[in-house]
């Protein structure tokens, strides 16, 4: 379940078409899935609470004295966020989390970007949507490993997902990985994927006041993407006043400006990457 929207439990994922379970214990370490019982505790806000461990009845304790043991929702999708993290950093992989509301520009800058960052650095991609392999396939283009995670129902990617496509991809063999996330600009702020960078994109087209009203989302990003910006005069779009707002939300993100089309500030963009690439070999583990 979300913490931002409260969507409830998803239907069966997929990645690359095959069904994927969907229990929040459950894990892959290079393709093979684990799985663990949680305990799990309920607070009300009637009078009394009651924690019970799966598949056990449930005890009911009544009464003023209480102590009630919290545990984050998300306790379990950050512990796999760690193990794929370190997985990234001992094999010396640059992982980057895009997000954007749909239709921002997501699949048209990762083509452009591995075209541009060449044969110099193997990169793939893990997309999610809720349906089809429309983005996949146009990723596929570009000669790039891709699998794709049909989420269903659910409105983002987890850390588990990208834990059971990464066996798929061959992740050991690339320098670099683009997750693509779900086109949504609450959800995915809040689920750490184990990533080295998480990317926020804006287009033009969607005014200047996304950042404002959707926090979260540029708040916590390590750097932002400004897209379609050969479109910004079309769009009577206020760059000023855009670039004002994201620095009252996360002033210290390096903003870039692009345009996948023409080729705009993608040089300025994949030295970037390739500089952070650069960075995690030498700190990373030999």
């Amino acid at each position: 379940m979300c913490t931002e929207c409260g969507c409830g439990l998803p239907l069966p994922t997929s990645i690359n078409g095959k069904q994927q379970s969907t229990n929040g214990g459950e894990h892959s370490h290079d393709g093979h899935l684990h799985s663990h019982d949680h305990d799990h505790d309920h607070v009300h806000s009637h009078s009394h609470s009651h924690s019970h461990e799966s598949g056990s009845a449930h005890a009911h304790t009544h009464g003023p004295d209480l102590i009630s043991v919290h545990k984050s929702i998300l306790s379990a999708n950050n512990l796999q966020a760690e193990r794929n993290r370190g997985f990234f950093r001992g094999i010396g992989l640059l992982a980057l989390n895009l997000l954007s509301s749909p239709g921002a520009g997501k699949t048209a800058l990762l083509k452009r970007t591995i075209q541009v960052l060449g044969a110099g650095s193997k990169c793939g991609v893990i997309v999610g949507d809720l349906e089809t392999e429309n983005d996949a396939i146009r990723l596929r283009e570009s000669g790039a490993p891709v699998v794709q995670i049909s989420t269903g129902t659910l409105c983002h990617l987890d850390a588990g997902m990208v834990a059971a496509a990464l066996s798929e991809l061959g992740a050991r063999s690339l320098d670099v990985l683009f997750i693509e996330n779900v086109g949504n600009l609450v959800c995915p702020a809040t689920f750490d994927l184990g990533e080295d960078l998480r990317v926020a994109m804006l287009s033009v087209t969607e005014g200047e006041d996304k950042p404002l009203k959707y926090p979260p989302m540029f708040r916590f990003a390590d750097a932002i993407v400004l897209s379609k910006i050969d479109l910004a005069e079309a769009c009577e779009f206020n760059r000023e006043l855009a670039l004002a707002n994201i620095g009252a939300i996360n002033p210290g993100a390096p903003v870039f400006e692009v345009s996948a089309k023409t080729g705009h500030g993608m040089d300025a963009w994949c030295s970037f990457l390739s500089a952070r690439r650069a960075v995690g070999r030498v700190t990373g583990p030999a």
